[in-house]
């Protein structure tokens, strides 16, 4: 079954910033009523920023699992200019995760031999570039140099350089036959470096908190 074959049983819920919506008749499936949202959004010249379906957060980047059914949606929008905060925030959401993600590999590693180990650490190299392509969309002059600090095209280009470096190095520690290797490298490496991007995206969220309507959280460290 498709994505788009995934309707609701009964007359759902239905939600836009916190306003109950009446849907077309035609607006059966899940991705019908995500689209109809769209254009309601759209249409005050502001963009859905998020969903909730049952309660469940969806990332709006990824298909819904096709089977699953749903009696509620809650729909959330921003206007162009808080665009810039919901970046920083799911620079923010993703560097957490990944930080998690590095913690549990620490150990994870050290239990499983050492080609299992590579697969572990390969399948979290591709993933750690994930907030640096989050924050290529910023425009340059969010958090500038007005503000005491590099440039984000500059801070960016550095910090691809050091992610570069990092999984070149890890890599290299992947290659040794001792899996505790590859756990120094990700605890002594990447860990360190997902502190730094966190902390330099709290920064920026401090200085965005004054755009947006709701302040961003500062990410917890697992």
């Amino acid at each position: 079954m498709a994505a788009f074959e995934s309707f609701y049983s009964g007359a759902p819920e239905v939600k836009l910033d916190g306003v109950s919506v009446e849907l077309p008749p035609d607006r059966k499936s899940f991705v019908a009523i995500r689209s109809y949202l769209e254009s309601l959004a759209l249409q005050q010249q502001r963009i859905l920023c998020a969903l909730n379906v049952d309660g469940q957060s969806i990332n709006l980047t990824q298909p819904r699992v096709p089977w699953t059914t749903f009696s509620q949606i809650e729909g959330e929008t921003m206007t162009l200019n808080e665009v810039p905060a919901q970046l920083v925030r799911a620079a923010l959401q993703q560097s957490g995760t990944l930080r998690s993600r590095v913690q549990k590999a620490v150990e994870l590693v050290l239990i499983n031999d050492c080609s299992q180990a590579r697969e572990i650490w390969w399948a979290l190299s591709t993933a750690l570039k994930e907030p640096l392509l989050t924050l290529s969309l910023l425009p340059d002059h969010i958090c500038g140099p007005a503000n005491g600090r590099a440039s984000l095209t500059q801070l960016r280009k550095w910090q691809l350089e050091q992610l570069g470096n990092i999984i070149q190095d890890i890599d290299d520690a992947s290659q040794k036959e001792d899996t505790s290797a590859l756990s120094d490298a990700l605890e002594k490496r990447a860990l360190p470096w997902l502190d730094n991007l966190l902390e330099s995206l709290n920064l920026w969220s401090e200085t965005l908190a004054s755009l947006s309507p709701e302040p961003i959280r500062p990410a917890q460290r697992s």
